[in-house]
Formats: C-alpha cells, sequence, structure tokens
C-alpha cells in the first residue's frame, strides 16, 4: 500500500468532516498557542537560572531586584503552564467529539452501503468479516483520528517552533540536535512499512476469528447434534494461533521504536552536556542557555516519542481507512432506478403479467443456473415451477425480486423492464414468502407490518382472515409477543404463518411463494391453504412447489432441468406427455421423491 493511495483515501474520508469545518478550524489554530506556551518554557527556566548565576543579558530582568526577577519568571511560567493544558483540554474534547461524530457517519454509510451491495457480494463475503470492517475498523479509524491525526499535526507544530528557538539561540547545538533526528526518522519511516504489512494480516485474521466465531454460533444445533464440538473447536484454535502469531509480528515493531527514540534521546543529550560544558567552561556559552538547550533536546525527541506511542493507532488507523475503503469502493451491481426518472403511466396498469425474456445466469461463469428461460405468465396466472434441485426455480425468483442481475435477457412486469422500475416500487408490487422464514428481533406485529403503517385494527383482521388466530392466542400477549433472534421462541411451521401474513398485508400483485408450506402439520396447511386461496384470487401467483397438491391445483406448471424450461403444461397434460413430470410424478406416488 503506497503513500499515495492512503492519501486518496483519505481524501475520500475527508467529506464526512465538512460539517465540522469551523471546530476543526479552531482546533488546528489552537495548535500554534499550544506549541508557543511550550516552547517558552524551557526558555524561562534557563533564563531564570542566568539570572542567578549574573550571567544574564536581559536588560529588563538584570534592572529588577533578583527576587522581583525571579517571581516575574515564575508568574510567566505558571500562566505559560495554565494556558497550554487548559487549550490542550479545549482541543482535546474537540477532537474527541468531531472523531465520534466522524465515525459515526462512516459507520451509518458503510452500515447503507453493505445493504445496497448484491447478493453476489455477501454470496463471498462471511457475515463476520464484514462485522470486523463495520466495528473494529471504524473504531480503529476512530482511534487514530482522536489521539492520533490532530496529536501528530500538534507533534510537528511543535517540532518546528522547537527548531527555530534552538537555531536562534545558538545555531552550532542546534544544527546538532536536528542532525541527531535524522536516523530516527529514517528509522520510523523503516518500521511504517513493515509495521503496515503486519498490522493489514492482524487484520485480516481478525476477520477470520470473528467469522468462525460467527459461524459456530449460528450454527451451534448442528454442532451439538453431531458432536462438533472438539473438531470445530479445534479449527478455531487454529485460527486463533494464525491471530496470535500475526499479533506477535507486530509486537517487535511495536516495541523497538521507544526503546530507539529513548536511546537517541539520552546520547543526544550528552552530547549537548559535553559540547555545552566544554563551552561553558570557556566562556563562550553561559549555564542558563545550556539548561535550556538540556531542555529543548528533551523536547526536541518528544514529539518523535509521542509519535512512536501513537504508532500503533495510526498504523492501525491506515489499515482500518484501507480496509474500509476497499468495502466503499466496492460497485453497487445492482443500481436503484431513481424514482423521478420513473415516469407513472396511466395507461400501464398493474395487473402482474410477469414475462421472462431470454434470461441466462450464473453465479460463476462456467456454471450457468438459468438457460434462455422465456415465459410470459399472463395476470392473475397461477404458475408452479417444478423440478430437480439445483434447476434454477429458487434462482428466477431472486431475478425477479431484483436480488441478482441476469447476464443476458430482459425481465419485464407489467410491460416495464425491472431494471426501469424503482426497488420501493417493485418490491411493493411482488409479495414473497421465501422457505426459510427470517424474523428480526421485536414483537409480532413489528415483523407483520415492517415497512407497512396498517393500523392495529387492519392486522388482527388480516391475522383473523388467515387463521392466524390460535397462533396468537398461544402467545403470552398476542401481537405484543417480543421474538427472540430469528424468532427462536417459535417453531418454523409459526414463522412461515407469519410471514405469509406479512405479505398479505402489503396486498401485492404478484405473489411469489418458494415451498411457503414445507414445515407446517397437515392440519395447519389444509387451514392456511383454504386462506390462500382468497389471497391468491386476482393475483398473478409464482409457485415453487414439491408436494402434489400444491401443483395440481396451478393453471401451469413449468418444468425445469439444468436450468432450461423442458415441459409446461396442466397437471394432466404433463402425466400424458409422460415426460421429466410424470416421472417424478410417479416417484412421488411412490413415496420415492418430492417435485
Amino acid at each position: 500500500m503506497t503513500f499515495s493511495s492512503d492519501f486518496k483515501r483519505i481524501g475520500h474520508l475527508g467529506r464526512y468532516l465538512k460539517k465540522d469545518r469551523k471546530r476543526l478550524f479552531v482546533v488546528l489554530t489552537i495548535l500554534i498557542p499550544v506549541s508557543l506556551a511550550g516552547a517558552i518554557q524551557p526558555l524561562l527556566v534557563g533564563e531564570s537560572i542566568s539570572i542567578l548565576r549574573g550571567e544574564s543579558n536581559n536588560l529588563f530582568l538584570t534592572s529588577l531586584p533578583l527576587s522581583e526577577a525571579i517571581r516575574f519568571l515564575i508568574g510567566l511560567l505558571l500562566i505559560s503552564v495554565v494556558l497550554r493544558l487548559g487549550l490542550q483540554g479545549y482541543q482535546t474534547y474537540n477532537i474527541q467529539a468531531v472523531g465520534q461524530r466522524l465515525t459515526a457517519r462512516i459507520r451509518d454509510d458503510l452500515f447503507k452501503h453493505s445493504l445496497s451491495l448484491s447478493l453476489r457480494f455477501h454470496d463471498r463475503m462471511p457475515v463476520g468479516k464484514l462485522l470486523t470492517r463495520l466495528t473494529s475498523d471504524v473504531d480503529a479509524l476512530s482511534e487514530v483520528f482522536g489521539s492520533g491525526a490532530v496529536g501528530v499535526l500538534a507533534d510537528l507544530v511543535s517540532l518546528i517552533v522547537i527548531a527555530i528557538t534552538m537555531l536562534i539561540i545558538d545555531l552550532r547545538l542546534g544544527l546538532l540536535l536536528l542532525i541527531g533526528q535524522i536516523p530516527v526518522i529514517l528509522f520510523i519511516l523503516w518500521l511504517q512499512r513493515n509495521y503496515r504489512r503486519a498490522n493489514y494480516r492482524v487484520r485480516e485474521e481478525l476477520s477470520q476469528l470473528n467469522a468462525d466465531f460467527q459461524e459456530n454460533l449460528q450454527g451451534i444445533e448442528v454442532v451439538k447434534m453431531f458432536r462438533r464440538e472438539n473438531i470445530n473447536g479445534m479449527k478455531f484454535n487454529k485460527t486463533s494461533q494464525a491471530y496470535r502469531n500475526a499479533v506477535n509480528g507486530t509486537i517487535f515493531f511495536d516495541s523497538s521504536i521507544s526503546a530507539f527514540i529513548e536511546w537517541v534521546s539520552l546520547a543526544a543529550v550528552s552530547l549537548v552536556l559535553a559540547l555545552g560544558g566544554l563551552m561553558v567552561a570557556g566562556k563562550s556559552m553561559n549555564l542558563g542557555t545550556l539548561t535550556t538547550f538540556i531542555l529543548y533536546s528533551q523536547r526536541l525527541f518528544e514529539p518523535l516519542r509521542q509519535l512512536a506511542e501513537r504508532f500503533t493507532q495510526i498504523q492501525g488507523g491506515l489499515t482500518a481507512v484501507e480496509r474500509i475503503g476497499e468495502l466503499l469502493e466496492q460497485p453497487l451491481e445492482i443500481k436503484d432506478f431513481k424514482i423521478s426518472n420513473y415516469s407513472s403511466d396511466a395507461n400501464i396498469p398493474a395487473l402482474g403479467e410477469v414475462v421472462f425474456d431470454d434470461v441466462t445466469f450464473s453465479y460463476r461463469q462456467d456454471e450457468p443456473i438459468v438457460r434462455d428461460f422465456s415465459i410470459k405468465i399472463k395476470p392473475g396466472e397461477h404458475v408452479a415451477l417444478v423440478g430437480p434441485t439445483g434447476s434454477g426455480k429458487t434462482t428466477l425468483i431472486r431475478l425477479l425480486c431484483r436480488l441478482y442481475e441476469p447476464q443476458r435477457g430482459k425481465i419485464f412486469l407489467d410491460g416495464r423492464d425491472i431494471k426501469e422500475i424503482p426497488f420501493s416500487l417493485l418490491r411493493k408490487q411482488l409479495g414473497v414468502v421465501l422457505q426459510d422464514t427470517f424474523l428480526f428481533s421485536g414483537n409480532v406485529a413489528d415483523n407483520l407490518r415492517l415497512d407497512s403503517t396498517v393500523s392495529d385494527a387492519r392486522l388482527k383482521e388480516i391475522c383473523r382472515d388467515l387463521g392466524l388466530e390460535p397462533l396468537l392466542k398461544r402467545l403470552p400477549n398476542g401481537l405484543s409477543t417480543e421474538l427472540r433472534e430469528r424468532g427462536g421462541n417459535l417453531s418454523s411451521g409459526e414463522r412461515q404463518l407469519l410471514a405469509v401474513a406479512r405479505v398479505a398485508i402489503r396486498n401485492p400483485n404478484v405473489l411469489v411463494m418458494d415451498e411457503a408450506t414445507a414445515f407446517m402439520d397437515p392440519s395447519t396447511e389444509a387451514t392456511l391453504q383454504r386462506d390462500l386461496a382468497r389471497l391468491l384470487e386476482r393475483r398473478t401467483a409464482l409457485v415453487i412447489a414439491h408436494r402434489l397438491a400444491t401443483v395440481e391445483a396451478a393453471d401451469r406448471i413449468l418444468v425445469l432441468k439444468r436450468g432450461k424450461l423442458v415441459e409446461q403444461g396442466t397437471h394432466d397434460e404433463l402425466l400424458a406427455m409422460n415426460g421429466l413430470y410424470a416421472g417424478l410424478a410417479e416417484l412421488q406416488k411412490n413415496g420415492l421423491a418430492k417435485l
């Protein structure tokens, strides 16, 4: 990673600071008086020693009585200390406040961008790795801004002020001390390159550690049932060991720089003492000036020493900037059509006509899932999709909902290319019930409404029409019952009942169902099938079904094999063809397979 790319990414993140530019301007302006207040203190100490030894060349101070001159210098020293501490406190508070607002805005944009990315991106990005970027990487960026970035600027300003002051007082010793900083700077640059690579590896290993941890927690039921505790524990230990080794790789760079700076600082002070002592003995320098230089030699290395202390944070922050930038730079493969560009044509009514026109799609280039698929589903027509596992049934639903984009071909809804329909309008017209129902933490009513504003009375009416009253009566607080994560306090069948209900609330034109009754007992399924008949009335329906009873009721059945449409027709027509559908139906009839 080069400095130019670092600055480019930092520049992109700089837009988040626009709202705080006035406060940042004040913070940066304070750097100068803080540095001057710090730089004047060694001068005051040195001048006090010169006054006590009668070596001062300051006419104003030598004209005062000794006690008054010392009190005057002590007063100035006290004022400089109080002023510096007060300004630093105000500066630190504002830096931290700006840093927290910065990271809050970045985290908000990261979250929105992550949700906007296509499922193709999320398929290859483990959740744990994504969470690491949204949490610890953003926290690292907050640390480097709050205590690193402005601190580095403050150190540089202090370094410049001290260097100029030293050169004015004595050019020879000033140059000697400044030359002593050259090896320190070169060593820091060498460490920066090596530590940066090691720190990036640490972040990657931490992401993998979080991904493994999250995967094991999500699959805890399978882990326990198949006694995978020891095996998964060994795998996690291996990941943990890799993370530990990566962290160990940064320890040398993190620990050696402070010791090196301390050694160079002591060497510089010793050199100043040796040469300055000879100059004092030779009467070419007074003791007060030598004391001033000794104090300055210590303060000259203080910015570099603080830089060393911030070294880990700065490098961690730069690594975080790199990783956050990589996520924000991920292109949006599926872009929303702007609502302002959408022309609502009154001549195109929302009837629910769906057309797949020569659609081809593959998750990987060498493995097409849907091939040259073309079909027209009339408004109000009920179509069932059947076929062996992996034939592309669920993929067609994902393409219709624009969760993925086909590599070739187009999909139309009521005569419009779905790419030219805003997401908010497209998803409003499509009601999707998936086999794997996801419920959020919160109460039942919130999970049914989601983005809808339906009233409590209407919500209860819909639940009653769909036969959910027995379920709601079983729950302790009905619609107000709090659900655990992913609806853990409900059975699979109960979760599917809620999934059907929240689709019914939206009153969609096209109903898409992916084996919506798979986990229901026969009694519940029979009740729901009667209610679904009312729900499907006057609506286009696209149903993925494995049960023969559901398939027989469809107006048309589409049979897929390896992503291609091989047969279509009614149940009786397909049986008469004696093809793939008839073979699958025969197997199911004998209890050997599901459609």
